[in-house]
């Protein structure tokens, strides 16, 4: 067993056969909501991830943080299955081997990500963007005869009011702000009421004020979901996160508070003397 996940407390998963989701039926009652250990991933030689290890908690916020190729994209395409490592384990609870499922079986799962670059439509209003990330069936006859039911508009005007965009909910999304395109694209994801969210820097480009309010959202995530938040911003993540994970040459360098990691030798030396 790996020294990490001894010093955890919890036995990792065993490697199931097949891949298989139920609703509901993530087992987190022995370990994390996400589980990594030991993954490694080569580019023509250069290692992007080096046995790297993860663990991040049910309801937890997690922020990772690092120099440019310290790994944190790479980390985030093998979880949502874009990229598959050399060698190591993935697992989504005790029982769900993500490394035996593609992209979509594993955004149906309940794993999402939302990219540094806002992802709407921008002729549909920000309801319509809603609905079209409503979690339901797809298919083609059934897109045909689709209707809101009252519960799905309720849930609708509840995402809505979550990321603050009730009072503009039959603007087209196209004249929405940065800040509030982004703050519709999480509404998107939480759409598909997923367990974890991946989010790539969510306030680049973004005003003091639309930083401000997405800490707020985040944070009123927290708990509902299980985030990982990738940012650079060192004054947004003290903000957030309760756990920040340094990442460097495609490994984990150090785990802690803010004020721990930005205080360790180390993350220092990594930073090249200066403040993280």
């Amino acid at each position: 067993m790996n020294p990490i996940s001894e010093n955890l407390g919890f036995e990792p998963p065993k490697a199931v056969a097949t891949a298989w989701v139920v609703d509901g039926a993530i087992d987190t009652r022995h370990g994390p909501i996400l589980y990594m250990e030991d993954v490694s991933v080569s580019f023509d030689g250069f290692k992007a991830l080096n046995n790297m290890s993860l663990y991040i908690d049910e309801g937890e916020l997690r922020c990772l943080i690092g120099p440019n190729g310290a790994g944190k994209t790479t980390l985030m395409d093998v979880i949502t299955g874009k990229t598959r490592p050399d060698s190591g384990s993935v697992f989504f609870g005790q029982t769900i081997n993500l490394l035996k499922m593609d992209e979509p079986a594993i955004a149906q799962a309940g794993i999402c990500r939302k990219f540094q670059k806002p992802s709407v439509f921008d002729a549909l209003t920000v309801f319509e963007n809603l609905e079209l990330a409503l979690k339901a069936n797809k298919s083609t006859w059934h897109s045909l005869f689709f209707r809101l039911t009252t519960e799905q508009c309720d849930r609708i005007n509840d995402v809505l009011l979550t990321i603050g965009l009730s009072g503009c909910s039959q603007q087209r999304a196209g004249i929405l702000s940065h800040g509030q395109k982004q703050w519709l694209e999480i509404g998107m994801l939480l759409m598909q009421e997923p367990k974890v969210m991946l989010v790539d820097e969510p306030i680049a480009g973004m005003t003091h004020q639309e930083i401000e309010r997405t800490a707020e959202l985040l944070l009123s995530l927290q708990g509902k979901h299980s985030l990982v938040v990738v940012e650079h911003d060192m004054e947004f993540v003290r903000s957030i996160a309760s756990k920040v994970t340094v990442l460097h040459e495609g490994t984990v360098l150090t785990e802690g508070t803010m004020d721990e990691v930005q205080n360790d030798p180390r993350v220092i030396q990594v930073y090249l003397g200066g403040s993280c």
